[in-house]
């Protein structure tokens, strides 16, 4: 087994790759992000709106942002009118965050943009994530970099969803599959 090579981590590129703000203010906003957002205390959706847009943050109007969220980038979040955010949902963005109008994400889903060059150095690598309008991320599910929901999808509880997901599709399992359509009877 020793000729299996073991990445030297102290020598990986990218602590800070996808910071791409001043220091000052990816600190700044580690603060505010825990007093305001991340707070289980019910303190009201329109506030923890208002101090993620203060970061810059585009969020849509009538968006519910339950409490318990982590956004690790706000600069990179986009999320779209009427889009409801769950309870400890985790918007990993270290690349951008698309969320389309009137979208579900539920309690406790993950969503993450960044992984590493696993077979090389280790480096930072992001891909941004794209959920179209009405689609419906359902409770505790991992959405990886480089993915596409379309409009009007559903991805059932638990699944781990990477890749493209047509409009109306649903998805489940891990990793995820195509199972069925949700609005059956419809044309897609």
């Amino acid at each position: 087994m020793s000729d299996i090579p073991v990445i030297d981590l102290s020598k990986a590129p990218g602590e800070r790759a996808a910071w791409d703000r001043p220091a000052w203010q990816v600190y700044l906003w580690g603060v505010c992000e825990l007093i305001f957002i991340t707070n289980p205390w019910q303190i009201s959706s329109s506030l923890r709106v208002r101090v993620l847009r203060a970061f810059g943050a585009e969020i849509g109007k009538g968006v519910v942002f339950r409490p318990r969220t982590r956004v690790k980038f706000p600069w990179k979040l986009h999320i779209g009118d009427r889009s409801w955010i769950g309870e400890g949902v985790w918007f990993h963005n270290q690349d951008h965050v698309y969320v389309g109008h009137d979208v579900v994400i539920s309690q406790e889903t993950f969503i993450t943009t960044g992984s590493h060059r696993h077979r090389g150095d280790m480096a930072l690598v992001t891909r941004p994530v794209a959920i179209r309008e009405g689609a419906w991320i359902t409770s505790r599910c991992i959405v990886l970099g480089g993915t596409t929901v379309g409009r009007s999808a559903l991805a059932q509880p638990m699944s781990v969803i990477s890749g493209d997901i047509g409009a109306g599709e649903v998805w489940g399992g891990v990793p995820a599959r195509h199972v069925g359509t949700r609005f059956e009877g419809l044309r897609q």
